[in-house]
Formats: structure tokens, C-alpha cells, sequence
């Protein structure tokens, strides 16, 4: 689970911050560091006002108390392609760097993917291989953590295609 990987490498002395791409809210990790201002916590997720979790993930939680401003979600319309989840990613990318961190825990969901039976998000396996460019270029190790996706020809490409986009960059 990334908040557990977050808190090891917190604890090792390193400023960690999450970021979670999946089509659904990262509810669980937002709750957990919602108050807390030692980890950013970023969710690139389909608008809760149409897609499960429903209640959580909307652009106005911010955090609360010393969490103020360490907690982005980028909520997304449904059927959200490549270039607009590319988009929110460089948002989170963005602030990931304002905040410091110098390490990332990746939340890896592939239920994002346009293959995926929720249809919530319409990410290609290019946009994938993209994704994982994306974060190797921002410069910071990477810690992947797999969560998301469900049973689809393409999930094990998917994985295979943000891995690759990773590596090729690094």
C-alpha cells in the first residue's frame, strides 16, 4: 500500500509524496495524511460526482489543519483521454516539486485504461507508456505500488507499457 511505503520512507528521513493515478479516488491515503503536511498526497481520478467513491475526491479538499494545501485531487470528466490525464498528471508533478518532496510513491491503478469494463477514464496503452515517461522525467526515484485494474486483455500490457515508458526514460 503507498501510505505504507510513505511512511517507511518517512521515517528513513526522506520527504515522500504520493500520486495516485487510478479512475477512482484515493480515499483511503487522502484520509490518512489529510491532516498531516509531511506527505503530499495527489489523486488523478474520474469526478466523484459521477463515479464511485462519490463522496471524496473533489478539487476543494485541500487538506485541513497542518494538511492545508498538501492534499490535490484532480478529478476528471468521464472518458478523459491521453492528453487530458497527461495534463492533470504535470499539475500533480508541479506540486509535488513546490512541496519538496524528493522521493514518489506511485499508486499505480490501470483502471484508467480506455479497455477497462468501468469505462471511466479512456487512457490508451501509449497514453500509458507516456505516463511512465512523465514520471521518470520529473527526476525523483520512484517507488511503484500496484493497486488498480481489473480483469482486462490489456491490463498486463498496460503495466508492461508505463514500465517501459519509465525505463526508457530514466
Amino acid at each position: 500500500m503507498p501510505l505504507l511505503a510513505a511512511e517507511r520512507l518517512r521515517a528513513a528521513g526522506l520527504r515522500p509524496a504520493i500520486v495516485d493515478v487510478d479512475v477512482h479516488h484515493g480515499n483511503g491515503t487522502q484520509g490518512i495524511f489529510y491532516e498531516r503536511d509531511d506527505v503530499l498526497t495527489a489523486s488523478i481520478h474520474a469526478d466523484p460526482d459521477r463515479f464511485y467513491p462519490f463522496f471524496w475526491g473533489h478539487a476543494q479538499e485541500r487538506g485541513e489543519g497542518r494538511g492545508l494545501g498538501c492534499n490535490l485531487n484532480l478529478p476528471l470528466a468521464r472518458g478523459t483521454d491521453d492528453e487530458g490525464f497527461l495534463k492533470a498528471l504535470g499539475t500533480a508533478l508541479e506540486r509535488v516539486s513546490m512541496h519538496g518532496a524528493d522521493v514518489l510513491v506511485v499508486a499505480l491503478g490501470l483502471d484508467a485504461s480506455v479497455d477497462d469494463p468501468f469505462q471511466g477514464l479512456a487512457v490508451t496503452q501509449d497514453g500509458f507508456a507516456r505516463i511512465g515517461a512523465a514520471l521518470a522525467g520529473h527526476g525523483l526515484p520512484v517507488l511503484f505500488v500496484q493497486e488498480g485494474g481489473y480483469l482486462s486483455d490489456s491490463l498486463g500490457i498496460n503495466l508492461t507499457r508505463v514500465l517501459d515508458g519509465y525505463q526508457t526514460t530514466v
